[in-house]
């Protein structure tokens, strides 16, 4: 595997070069996607016992036979990283994985080193973030969660988490008032939001930055102001909680747009359905761990009830698909995660039945192969409703734990 690192200018600084990476290269090395869910699936059952060990080392192979993309966009769900987070998890059990893993470690650091570099020059200079720099899929955050796992005693994990307490703060842009996370683009092409957006959700917004500060801290790394941080997210979720006169349990807006900011109301009319990636599962889950590092029992409580709710019939029967990312898999295993940090036994008591319907769906999938939309995550889900634990990290790649 030869790891194609992009270029640099002169000076040291990143350019926006991509290495030729023909597509099949591409959807082998994508987590989201590709063969490196597929390894992860693989792996996890070769460790619980119930698959060959032939087939996860063929799987793993699979996955990082061939260039490694490590440019400046790549992130915990594609390229270099992605494969660092397979080879991680791999060399956990399994010593031959070790050196490849270590190799892919230097370039996860470099990676990040660079996006970081580009990150505080672009707040220095002013403007908004984008995805690209902040998320959990492909940013500054997903890098920070497969920091604190493959490499804690790095001193990118200082630097990173200052550059996510950056972003809690709000910024002043053409007289406006916004959130540090702001960017100026829509959320999808097919969703417009003139002047901008301010995600909400795991995947892309604000509870992915509170989910990775929240894990940071209790995994011991703390800079000044995090906790500070840490409380000024919890407030947004405070301001933009949605509780409909007793009709509808409380939900959160996907996004924020001028005009909310403007009016004060969000113009989401309803909630979404209840999922991982912009549900209320994700942003439950990001405050409960949240309260857990400021020691809030009374919002560890709240956020816990929340996500209980989320556990009935009738909000499972909202969903709309089993996958991860937004359907079945991802609640359940969001669920599973936070009961077993939960303050009573209300989580844990619900998830038999939706352990049930994830095992049914991991069944019945047929269609593409991916971890999150895909039938590799609901199969991944199943694999912990099966053996009451997931047997591999597989799931930190979702901030849940």
């Amino acid at each position: 595997m030869t790891v194609s690192a992009g270029q640099t200018s002169a000076s040291g600084a990143s350019r926006t070069d991509r290495p030729v990476i023909c597509e099949p290269d591409a959807i082998r090395q994508s987590l989201a996607s590709g063969h490196v869910g597929i390894a992860l699936l693989e792996l996890e059952r070769a460790r619980a016992g119930t698959a060959a060990w032939a087939s996860a080392h063929a799987a793993i192979r699979a996955a990082t036979t061939g260039p490694a993309d490590g440019g400046a966009h790549t992130g915990l769900f594609y390229g270099a990283p992605a494969l660092a987070f397979l080879l991680g998890q791999a060399a956990q059990a399994d010593d031959r994985y070790h050196t490849a893993a270590a190799t892919l470690d230097t370039h996860l650091a470099r990676i990040t080193q660079h996006r970081l570099t580009d990150a505080t020059a672009r707040i220095r200079h002013g403007g908004t973030a984008s995805f690209a720099e902040y998320d959990l899929l492909y940013g500054l955050t997903g890098l920070g969660a497969l920091l604190l796992q493959r490499m804690p005693g790095s001193d990118l994990i200082p630097d990173l988490l200052r550059y996510l307490i950056e972003l809690t703060r709000p910024q002043d842009l053409d007289g406006l008032r916004l959130p540090g996370w702001w960017v100026n683009h829509d959320p999808d092409p097919t969703l417009p939001t003139p002047g901008g957006h301010a995600n909400l959700g795991m995947a892309h917004g604000a509870a992915g930055i509170l989910a990775l500060l929240a894990s940071a801290h209790r995994r011991g790394h703390t800079v000044d102001g995090h906790l500070d941080a840490i409380r000024r997210l919890t407030r947004v979720f405070d301001r933009w909680r949605q509780d409909d006169a007793g009709t509808v349990d409380p939900w959160w807006p996907q996004w924020l747009t001028l005009d909310d900011l403007d009016t004060g109301h969000t113009h989401q009319p309803e909630p979404n359905q209840p999922s991982w990636c912009y549900g209320t599962p994700g942003i439950a889950r990001a405050l409960q761990l949240a309260a857990i590092a400021t020691d809030e029992h009374s919002r560890r409580v709240d956020a816990e009830q929340i996500l209980a709710d989320c556990l009935t019939d009738a909000s499972v029967a909202r969903l709309t698909g089993p996958g991860l990312c937004h359907g079945l898999a991802g609640l359940f295993q969001t669920a599973y995660r936070a009961a077993a940090d939960a303050t009573t036994d209300t989580i844990a008591e619900r998830l038999p039945n939706l352990a049930e319907a994830v095992t049914r769906a991991a069944a019945a999938a047929d269609g593409h192969t991916g971890l999150l939309t895909g039938h590799t995550g609901i199969a991944l889900a199943a694999e912990t409703a099966a053996h009451g634990t997931p047997t591999t990290g597989w799931d930190t790649c979702l901030l849940i734990t």
